[in-house]
């Protein structure tokens, strides 16, 4: 079963959401739908870089490092693979 590790952002450079899903395209769902009262507060709708690991833990661990980053640092990793902060939501695999 593939673990994903995710950022969701408001806009470019804007408010940020970091998680960890198995069924990403769900989890985003529920984040439109405002089921998170972060993502809700901060109008967090918009998916904007992911990457698949193989098991939970290391996706548990890659997650934790991530939120423990500081900002530009996380602002860096969606521009190296995003520079236009574009929704990737469609890129999801099935």
């Amino acid at each position: 079963m593939a673990h994903f590790v995710y950022i969701m952002a408001s806009r470019p450079c804007g408010a940020m959401y970091t998680g960890r899903a198995t069924d990403l395209r769900t989890r985003v769902e529920a984040h439109r739908a405002g089921l998170s009262v972060h993502t809700a507060k901060y109008n967090i709708r918009r998916l904007v870089w992911f990457e698949e690991h193989d098991c939970f833990e290391a996706s548990l661990r890659r997650e934790r490092a991530i939120k423990r980053w500081r900002r530009d640092w996380k602002i860096a990793l969606i521009t190296q693979s995003n520079p236009n902060w574009h929704e990737l939501t469609p890129q999801i695999p099935d």
